[in-house]
């Protein structure tokens, strides 16, 4: 089993404690990866079901030659057509609803039961993707692959607080996050940081882009708020939250214990 010291107010490593199983399993990333896909959030999202149908084009030509109103024999493509004017029987017409016309219907337009079908994992894959999530929190080579300004730091994982830290007031909060990660550049490491996308996707709905920062784990009957840092409860953290491995994790003493409740009971 491992074990880890638990942080008091003062940054100082207090008692130890024993971890659970969930962090001392086998890493194994495709099988993350795969739980992150199987878990994205997706908004499902396509044409409005009369899109391109909304005048009344269909059926208002005759398929006959020498007929009135008809479309034989006057060198026009064979598409419904919408009658703009008309003078006896010459008519001002444009093609429509088909896909090759203007304002026509889409081709192959996303189906909205694409997005509603659930995608299915293993029950053993979930576990091993939950276990390989959590255990690379307590991994200094993941930790200084997705944080290179972490590089070469001497950091014992997992950082684990006491309860009553969650008292502290924001500014002594980060200040003994500096004393812990040994490093006084906590702004570009656990802090949020929101800056203006470059190229077109400032156009597309996704003007800014937000790094992750510090993820803080806390109990059930536990909470906390503060600005810039990711605060979730224990039995509603989700793969998102993790992903990609290596995200810098603080883990209060209490949500350990949930965790290994929630592992348990998940192993059964």
């Amino acid at each position: 089993m491992m074990k880890a010291k638990i942080i008091d107010k003062e940054g100082k490593h207090g008692k130890e404690i024993e971890l659970p199983e969930i962090f001392s399993g086998k890493i194994r990333e495709d099988i993350a990866q795969k739980l992150f896909e199987i878990e994205k959030k997706i908004q499902p999202y396509g044409p409005n079901i009369m899109a391109g149908k909304l005048h009344s084009a269909s059926g208002k030509i005759r398929r006959r030659r020498h007929a009135w109103k008809s479309s034989y024999g006057r060198g026009i493509s064979r598409v419904p057509r919408k009658i703009f004017w008309r003078r006896g029987t010459q008519f001002y017409w444009q093609g429509s609803t088909v896909v090759s016309t203007v304002g026509g219907r889409a081709g192959h337009p996303p189906k909205i039961e694409k997005f509603l079908k659930k995608k299915k994992i293993n029950k053993k894959e979930k576990l091993l993707g939950i276990q390989s999530a959590i255990s690379s929190t307590a991994n200094i080579n993941y930790l200084e692959k997705r944080y290179s300004s972490l590089d070469k730091v001497d950091i014992n994982l997992p950082l684990i607080i006491e309860g009553n830290v969650l008292k502290l007031k924001t500014k002594e909060f980060l200040e003994l996050i500096k004393k812990v990660l040994k490093t006084e550049d906590i702004q570009n490491v656990g802090i949020k940081k929101k800056q203006k996308r470059a190229g077109k996707g400032k156009l597309r709905g996704r003007k800014y882009k937000v790094s992750a920062g510090l993820l803080l784990i806390v109990g059930r009957e536990e909470d906390k708020k503060i600005n810039g840092i990711d605060v979730i409860k224990a039995d509603k953290l989700e793969m998102s939250d993790l992903y990609p491995l290596g995200r810098l994790t603080i883990y209060t003493e209490n949500s350990i214990k949930d965790l290994e409740k929630l592992w348990n009971k998940e192993k059964k």
